[in-house]
């Protein structure tokens, strides 16, 4: 039986790490988007900003009517759940600074604000993938592509997209 070169272990492999790059381009856009929009005037402001984001690439990657209408909730919805984890990680983050620079350290009060940073990381980290999974359902092979390809061109993800 002859093994079809398509299917080997390393061939499937670069198929799912493309498609999770060109899936969390997209995603990434719409979530730094909006995580970004706040500094630019509040709410309204990141909507607004998410929206001309999510034109751009369907322009770049020729998104179909329905496909548009399917990604728009898909990346709002989790930029919307997103945002509040975000916040829990910036307080974390905040809370542990103070604990650094007091003029007594307590180890004690360290290792819980580590636990809630880290749960709510991880919190956002299964969000946004269930996010990329939603969006990668949506578009094609070909339109994958054009994405990752875009994200590398412009150099995204070196922070993050939900943290940088």
């Amino acid at each position: 039986m002859e093994q079809n070169p398509n299917s080997s272990p390393r061939r499937r492999f670069f198929r799912l790490a493309a498609l999770s790059t060109a899936a969390a381009g997209m995603a990434g856009l719409g979530f730094s988007a909006f995580a970004r929009g706040r500094h630019h005037g509040g709410e309204a402001m990141s909507e607004e900003h998410l929206d001309r984001m999510l034109k751009h690439v369907y322009v770049e990657i020729d998104a179909t009517d329905a496909q548009k209408q399917k990604l728009d909730p898909i990346v709002k919805q989790a930029a919307s759940d997103l945002k509040p984890l975000r916040e829990k990680v910036q307080d974390a983050r905040r809370r542990g600074a103070e604990l650094f620079s007091a003029e007594t350290i307590d180890r004690g009060a360290s290792e819980p604000a580590r636990v809630e940073q880290i749960g709510a990381a991880d919190a956002a980290s299964k969000r946004f993938t269930q996010a990329l999974t939603d969006v990668a359902e949506v578009l094609t092979p070909e339109q994958r592509k054009k994405l990752a390809a875009r994200f590398v061109r412009r150099g995204h993800g070196r922070r993050g997209p939900m943290f940088g």
